[in-house]
């Protein structure tokens, strides 16, 4: 007898339960943050340790939640391109790795924005990658200075996660967009504090955590 769900061998007449193919959406209700998975340690926040809540279908039809979702797609697309281009450039065969391994990352992250928020997920782009990042982030562009490119990164990062603070602050209080900004800040904040870890430990010629 097969599993009609996950196709897995069910072996003996006793009753079953199946959650092999199961992924639930959680989000925390200390920060915000939506995290897949059927279970967490503890039923905690992976970002902050808060505690989670089982999320249900949700459909975002209304003009402010699909602006807001078109955001997020920019910022990754840009993150993308600014990571391929740095990963051509950065002279240390580390850096490449690490750097073509964030643009792989920021491939991932379109990827569940385009499952979370039902939308299909743009083609990225490498186009002016890091001198478009620079300019965002209102760092100085320096060529020759690989730890520039670590301060791009993290600073675009935290440029994003305070304007979906900001846009969140704005949207009326439980709206969907208002908890739809919300999500968005975390999941920018969670990749700053992943970016100033990699720094650090590049900083101290330690390999990276990716």
């Amino acid at each position: 007898m097969l599993c009609p769900k996950c196709r897995q061998p069910v072996e003996g007449p006793e009753e079953y339960v199946c959650c092999g193919t199961t992924t639930l959406q959680w989000r925390c209700r200390d920060c915000g943050k939506v995290s897949e998975g059927f279970a967490f340690p503890y039923g905690m926040c992976p970002l902050c340790d808060g505690p989670l809540e089982i999320l249900d279908g949700r459909h975002l039809d209304d003009a402010e939640s699909l602006t807001a979702v078109r955001i997020a797609f920019e910022i990754e697309l840009g993150g993308h391109a600014f990571y391929s281009q740095a990963a051509v450039e950065a002279v240390e065969p580390a850096l490449r790795d690490l750097f073509a391994r964030l643009a792989a990352m920021e491939a991932d992250h379109m990827e569940t924005l385009a499952r979370r928020y039902h939308a299909e997920a743009p083609t990225p782009s490498g186009r002016s990658g890091v001198e478009r990042a620079a300019v965002f982030a209102g760092i100085e562009r320096r060529p020759d200075d690989a730890a520039n490119l670590f301060r791009i990164a993290i600073a675009c990062e935290e440029r994003a996660a305070a304007f979906f603070d900001k846009k969140s602050g704005e949207a009326p209080p439980g709206s969907s967009h208002h908890q739809l900004y919300r999500e968005l800040a975390a999941e920018e904040r969670e990749h700053a504090d992943i970016l100033s870890a990699e720094f650090a430990r590049w900083q101290a010629g330690k390999a990276g955590l990716l």
